[in-house]
């Protein structure tokens, strides 16, 4: 049976802004978002499914009535709890987010104060410093998540000196073409390359020690050049995290953003049941060789990488297990190194 690591639960698709890059096009709450008491169920049905973490997102998570007792019943449950949030209400709530004592709260930033503030809304980028200070004042594990492209890429060494000072963890993902984003503003994969290369540079001069900086799972894949640090094994949807809408459905990772991809919702059946089902999630747990897409058929790597990050998959190429956004591949084609024979 899988490991379930991590549930990413969109707890209410309300928003306070309305971001340029949101896939899940955020901002009025769902017509038929789960009641509070089926919130506490899903929750027992976690805790028995053994979750580790239960990550709460949005929309903005603070806009749910309830999020409080909720976020209690995650805690008192044995799980632990995480947020993810634009950081606007934190100010009025970070006294019951202290006593929470959450593993990490995600603060987005997408730029300077210019950018940031016309990606999101106006005034948004001092809210989010303040809440990022405020989570520090009270010694709250802070990652501070960025989204790029062609808006911001250029900025990330000006979001680095405005975090190089404050004690907080980063987190730089790339904007996919699906809900609010445009696609015009996708990065290419010479701003992809150089953006991987800036991940690796910080990492490796600040050793992990003052200023983290990660690259999400739309990051890596097996370069020839960069140093290798983790080995990518795979998409984890469905094998080690999980997708929840605020309407009850279950899906594989809330980025791959398309309705084929649902497995179930809990007010048909248990999470229990669906999370156990062996037929769920077939795309992740039945992979084989033969379901690469051509970007990936004959990569040395295939077997055990699975075709990279499949929300990426998806909304560059609409294929699954074949993202265009690979740092082996670029190499190869950018840089002309030579392909790893594929093995037999």
């Amino acid at each position: 049976m899988y490991n379930l690591g991590c549930a990413v639960w969109e707890l209410t698709l309300a928003c306070n802004m309305s971001c340029k890059h949101c896939g899940s096009s955020a901002g009025k709450a769902r017509k038929n978002e789960l009641k509070t008491i089926e919130c506490y169920n899903l929750c027992e049905n976690l805790a028995e499914a053994n979750c580790d973490m239960v990550s709460l997102m949005g929309g903005e998570p603070f806009l749910h009535k309830d999020w409080h007792s909720i976020a209690w019943c995650i805690k008192d449950l044995g799980m632990k709890l995480a947020f993810v949030s634009n950081g606007l209400l934190i100010p009025q709530i970070i006294d019951k987010i202290e006593r929470l004592e959450p593993s990490v709260i995600g603060i987005s930033l997408d730029g300077i104060k210019e950018t940031h503030d016309s990606i999101r809304r106006e005034g948004s980028f001092e809210s989010a410093l303040e809440a990022i200070d405020l989570l520090n004042d009270r010694s709250i594990q802070t990652t501070v998540i960025t989204t790029i492209s062609k808006t911001n890429f250029k900025e990330l060494p000006k979001i680095k000196e405005i975090l190089s000072e404050r004690k907080v963890n980063w987190q730089i993902q790339v904007a996919a073409p699906f809900g609010n984003f445009n696609p015009e503003l996708a990065i290419d994969k010479e701003e992809y390359y150089a953006s991987a290369m800036f991940i690796v540079a910080e990492n490796v001069k600040n050793k992990f020690s003052d200023l983290p900086v990660i690259g999400a799972h739309c990051y890596g894949y097996h370069s020839h050049i960069l140093p290798k640090g983790k080995l990518w094994n795979g998409c984890t949807a469905g094998i080690s995290s999980v997708g929840i809408t605020s309407d009850g459905s279950i899906v594989g990772c809330l980025s791959m953003g398309n309705d084929r991809y649902f497995e179930g919702n809990i007010r048909e059946q248990s999470f229990v049941d669906i999370w156990e089902n062996p037929n769920s999630f077939s795309y992740n747990r039945n992979f084989e060789l033969k379901d690469l897409g051509e970007k990936c058929e004959n990569c040395y790597y295939g077997e055990n990488c699975k075709g990279g990050c499949n929300s990426m998959s998806i909304h560059f190429t609409g294929k699954l297990h074949n993202t265009p956004f690979c740092l082996r591949k670029i190499e190869e084609e950018l840089l002309d190194v030579k392909p790893q024979k594929k093995r037999k």
